[in-house]
């Protein structure tokens, strides 16, 4: 009894050992804060530091902290993982109504889109509402704010192997707009 009234204790502190431990998002949230206090506004965040209304803007997206350090390439001469003949890519375009060569690069761009939705959404939290991919002749991540997150771009460069520097332009628009979906699996038509 006492042998399994030491193990239950053990188990107990090093559980509790491991929840204190993991719970630095405190930490985390006052070392971003320090850190973004300490910058110097760049000019993609100076150029829009007010809402559509006029306020001041709660919120501005800090671009240097989405900066991949990638170089963008040239998409004429990049090697795509998807041949211009493919059926994919000729699937898109005649469904978008673009040449082969604008299919090719959207559908790179979108499959690698992930890295920098996900880069956005660490800086928005709760001020996100929903997000949508362009299609046709110029590619766009729209990115679905609430009001009080300035509106701004910027030219995001992909560092992942399979869009390696592939240029995916974002636009924070502050209206928001929510996605289609009205549920699990429900798309409103």
């Amino acid at each position: 009894m006492a042998k399994r009234l030491i193990n239950l204790t053990v188990i107990v502190a090093a559980s509790m050992w491991a929840l204190v431990g993991c719970d630095n998002s405190a930490d985390s949230v006052n070392a971003t804060d320090q850190a973004a206090a300490n910058k110097e506004p760049t000019s993609a965040t100076a150029a829009a530091l007010s809402t559509t209304e006029g306020k001041p803007a709660v919120n501005t997206i800090d671009w240097s902290i989405m900066d991949s350090g990638e170089k963008p390439a040239d998409p004429t001469n990049y090697k795509y993982p998807f041949a211009i003949d493919s059926q994919n890519v000729r699937d898109y375009a005649d469904y978008f109504k673009v040449d082969a060569a604008t299919a090719q690069h959207n559908l790179t761009i979108s499959m690698a889109s992930n890295e920098a939705v996900s880069k956005i959404l660490d800086q928005l939290s709760e001020t996100y509402t929903s997000h949508e991919l362009t299609d046709g002749n110029e590619m766009t991540l729209i990115i679905h704010t609430t009001p009080d997150v300035a509106a701004s771009s910027y030219d995001y460069v992909l560092s992942d192997d399979f869009a390696k520097g592939l240029v995916l332009p974002i636009v924070i628009q502050p209206d928001g707009k929510k996605g289609d979906a009205k549920a699990h699996s429900e798309m409103v038509e």
